[in-house]
């Protein structure tokens, strides 16, 4: 029988904790790694109706991009809603494992699975490169091909990112050529300069803020398309299941479908 101890050393092969971010807060969040693991569900987020999804299913393990304790705790009492949610999974034997910036910065990580998601083709290249390995780091460079619109590109967006009440929002005109994009799961405000550094024609990312986004268009910058933070990371889920079921361990995996972005209805 596969233990969790197996599983975690394929995760962490592929996502090494050294490489997240110092505030970060990565690995086994509950869980005896002793116990036996048999099926593995992938979501984006630690929230209440995943668990129940992983309950639902019989999963013995949830393996989430998000942590559930990013900051400090002094308790975990059921009094709390994190809290509760830590002794649910508990008592029903189930144990939570997070990969965040790490898997940010893997490659393949969460930008790589963005970007085959929306059509970027050839070799994708780090946006910003870890100082210590050119493969590695936040952010991918791929490109699409040739007599493309920024219209046909948000159009690739729309259809190949799950469905969410935020959508997509596009900055430029519909009709500008764009070749050579980038795109970074998950908040991208902070890349908004290494993007315009980089000479492409489009950005892609999530969270962008409106006078960061609008200086950026102002002065000349690149495109821009943002999308829900959510749907942006979630494409990775499958490439983390597929990473594991490749790995040698005998587990069954399972991507969660569950919509767990903030904002659930648009007007």
């Amino acid at each position: 029988m596969t233990q969790l101890a197996d599983v975690i050393k394929e995760l962490e092969r592929a996502y090494p904790p050294e490489r997240a971010e110092s505030w970060d807060a990565v690995g086994l969040v509950c869980g005896d790694p002793a116990q036996p693991v048999r099926r593995v569900l992938f979501a984006v987020d630690p929230v209440p109706v995943v668990a129940e999804e992983a309950l639902e299913w019989g999963a013995d393990l949830i393996v989430c991009h998000h942590p559930l304790f990013l900051r400090g705790t002094t308790s975990v009492a059921a009094t709390t809603y994190k809290g509760r949610l830590v002794h649910r999974l508990i008592k029903n034997d189930v144990a939570l494992y997070t990969a965040h910036t790490n898997a940010d910065v893997a490659n393949p990580g969460v930008s790589d699975a963005l970007a085959r998601a929306v059509g970027l083709t050839g070799d994708l290249v780090p946006l910003q490169p870890l100082p210590d390995d050119p493969w590695r780091g936040l952010g991918r460079i791929g490109e699409l091909p040739p007599g493309t619109t920024l219209a046909d590109f948000a159009q690739a967006v729309r259809q190949g990112l799950p469905e969410t009440a935020w959508g997509i929002r596009v900055a430029g005109d519909p009709g500008r050529p764009v070749r050579r994009v980038a795109v970074s799961g998950g908040a991208g405000d902070s890349l908004l300069g290494t993007a315009r550094a980089a000479g492409v024609d489009v950005f892609l990312t999530a969270d962008l803020r409106h006078h960061p986004a609008s200086e950026f268009v102002e002065t000349g910058g690149p495109a821009l398309i943002d999308a829900a933070h959510w749907a942006t990371e979630w494409p990775w889920l499958d490439s983390a299941a597929s990473m594991l079921a490749a790995s040698g361990v005998t587990v069954e995996t399972r991507v969660s479908a569950t919509v767990t972005d903030a904002w659930t209805r648009g007007y």
